[in-house]
């Protein structure tokens, strides 16, 4: 497979993505970042030599409210299992203009009965998209733990703090990176803003990220395209993506992912492996879209 490379302000990048949450690809996967995994679909790599993380945002504005319907594969029943919503608005942070970007994930009191879950994830960019500030909170059964991650820039390096607060317990990490690098909800931000139509199916993308507890590298491989029916009638043209693991030098599909075709970039559907069964979630409703959802096939 080729790694494609791109030239961006001047600098040569490896078209890497990133963030396929951290926790996806782990025993205890998340829906909210399987929702996040799917944005990367379009990002052309943010690796420069020295750390310049900025982009030109050209697929999302202040007032976007996106929604989804999450369902569980149960005995080869599916089963609706709650919902995730995300929404994007305008922010001060430090006496500067951001963007603030949540991400919530629910269970629904069916769900709740045999395993609860509420996830709660924000993120503070600079308007060209640069990531300050991430915080997840996390109540999946009767574990609750908080990631928080601080972003900083001097001499072209990402300074990068991370903690982990786990039942009264912080535990802390500091990186510096020569690279940029993400977290969950500003690397979606960037990759949304990217102009995927050069890729070929067999493409692997290579992506690092900030989960609040390491620096994590992953691989998504394009697919092509593809066109999906949702169970409201619509047919979205879509460009389909994976997120691989490899175990053994063996390569594992995690995800497969359903992303529209158009200047919006929108997740629309995501097929999940999971290590209890499977699982998938579909777009119910988008508002505040920045341009008009061109990939629906009439």
């Amino acid at each position: 497979m080729k790694t494609r490379k791109r030239k961006i302000a001047g600098t040569t990048v490896t078209t890497a993505i990133a963030t396929a949450v951290g926790d996806i690809v782990t025993k205890k996967q998340r829906i909210a970042g399987l929702l996040l995994l799917a944005g990367l679909l379009c990002l052309g790599g943010m690796m420069p030599v020295k750390a310049q993380c900025v982009a030109k945002n050209e697929a999302f504005q202040s007032g976007e409210h996106v929604m989804y319907d999450l369902y569980f594969n149960w005995k080869f029943i599916w089963i609706n299992a709650g919902w995730a919503k995300m929404t994007v608005n305008e922010t001060t942070h430090k006496g500067q203009p951001c963007l603030k970007t949540d991400l919530q994930s629910y269970t629904n009191k069916k769900i709740d009965f045999f395993f609860k879950m509420r996830d709660t994830l924000t993120c503070i960019t600079t308007q060209q998209l640069e990531p300050l500030y991430f915080r997840k909170g996390a109540e999946e059964g009767k574990r609750y733990t908080v990631d928080e991650v601080n972003f900083s820039y001097r001499n072209g390096k990402c300074i990068v703090d991370q903690q982990r607060t786990l039942y009264g317990k912080t535990d802390k990490k500091h990186d510096e990176m020569p690279v940029c690098v993400y977290d969950m909800l500003s690397i979606l931000l960037q990759a949304r803003s990217y102009d995927p139509s050069d890729y070929k199916p067999g493409v692997k993308i290579l992506f690092s990220m900030a989960t609040g507890r390491a620096i994590e590298k992953q691989t998504l491989i394009y697919r092509g395209k593809e066109n999906f029916t949702s169970e409201q009638g619509v047919t979205y043209r879509c460009l389909v993506f994976s997120l691989v693991e490899y175990v053994n030098n063996k390569e594992k599909e995690v995800i497969t992912f359903y992303v529209t075709d158009d200047r919006n970039h929108l997740p629309v559907r995501l097929d999940m492996y999971l290590n209890f069964g499977s699982a998938k979630a579909f777009l119910t409703d988008i508002k505040g879209n920045r341009h008009p959802l061109t990939s629906i096939v009439k």
